[in-house]
Parts: C-alpha cells; sequence; structure tokens
C-alpha cells in the first residue's frame, strides 16, 4: 500500500512540475520581488522627518 501511495503522490508531483516549468518558458510565471528591500518614498520622508 506504502508503494502505491508514493507513486501516486511522484506522479502528481511530476505532472505539477511539468505544467510550472511550462508555465515559466512560456513567461507566465514571474520572479517575485522584495518589496521590503527597497524602503518606501513615504518611509522615507518620515525617517528624515524624526530627524
Amino acid at each position: 500500500m506504502a508503494d502505491n501511495y508514493l507513486e501516486k503522490h511522484y506522479e502528481q508531483y511530476l505532472v505539477r512540475k511539468a505544467a510550472w516549468e511550462k508555465a515559466r518558458k512560456l513567461g507566465l510565471i514571474r520572479k517575485k520581488t522584495n518589496a521590503s528591500s527597497q524602503p518606501s518614498q513615504e518611509r522615507k520622508k518620515d525617517d528624515l522627518s524624526e530627524k
């Protein structure tokens, strides 16, 4: 039973992976950007006004 369970889940994983790779090649998936790495303009103004 365990072998069937693992095989089934591995096959599902391969299907999801193939779909993800196809979408990535077509440019449908974009890299996520980290918004917290660059402070916003409002935050810069607040930092300057506190000093």
